[in-house]
């Protein structure tokens, strides 16, 4: 099987889980990683991870499957960072969904979905190993059942919500109001990409959130 990931970002975490499923599985499959869908050959199954490109119907026609991983329970939640959205909202269970790219934003036929709970406790590196585990547990189950899948239209009857994309000032947090009240919204943030700051005093200060195992 001929196997492309594009994901745009090289800084992503989700890379370190790509090269290593990639190397367990490069014996079996024909499988690139590109940055860019420019350099994109074509082929059985194209992932796209964290892609910020448009994929239009024209590219999508290089593959037999074109699909997406979204961390929301489609049709709600389309858009944006959905599963950061969703434990700033105070959600300990997330589903994430495995779907057909369309024209449409996460509007496609949906492959299979996938639940789990996230620690309250849990920072912003642990949620992304749970995250990118069950990722890969998404790509090993459309790859063996390739041929078998029976895709299924989104809900008509739930009416899809949309998550704006996050800016550096959705990190913000309020000195004046306590930890504890924005405690989810610190925690999501990745302290070397997106990381929590304040501003007090005329200055911005960087907030890294780290768990102390002393007991």
């Amino acid at each position: 099987m001929k196997i492309s990931f594009l994901c745009n970002d090289l800084s992503h975490p989700v890379n370190d889980y790509l090269y290593a499923w990639i190397k367990k599985n490069n014996s079996k499959h024909e499988i690139e990683l590109v940055r860019q869908k420019k350099d994109l050959s074509g082929g059985d199954i194209l992932f796209l991870i964290s892609c910020t490109e448009i994929i239009n119907s024209q590219d999508r026609m290089a593959y037999i499957n074109c699909l997406v991983i979204h961390a929301s329970d489609l049709p709600k939640g389309r858009g944006w960072s959905p599963h950061i959205w969703s434990i700033i909202e105070g959600k300990e269970e997330l589903t994430l969904t495995l779907l057909e790219a369309n024209n449409k934003v996460d509007s496609g036929k949906i492959w299979k979905k996938l639940n789990f709970q996230v620690p309250k406790h849990a920072l912003w590196n642990e949620i992304n190993a749970q995250l990118f585990e069950k990722e890969i547990e998404l790509i090993d189950f459309a790859v063996g059942n390739f041929k078998s899948v029976s895709a299924k239209s989104q809900a008509l009857d739930i009416e899809p919500t949309y998550y704006p994309k996050r800016t550096p000032n959705d990190s913000e947090i309020d000195p004046y109001k306590s930890i504890e009240s924005q405690f989810d919204k610190i925690r999501v943030c990745d302290p070397y990409r997106f990381p929590a700051y304040i501003e007090l005093y005329g200055e911005r200060y960087k907030l890294i959130l780290e768990k102390v195992n002393d007991k």
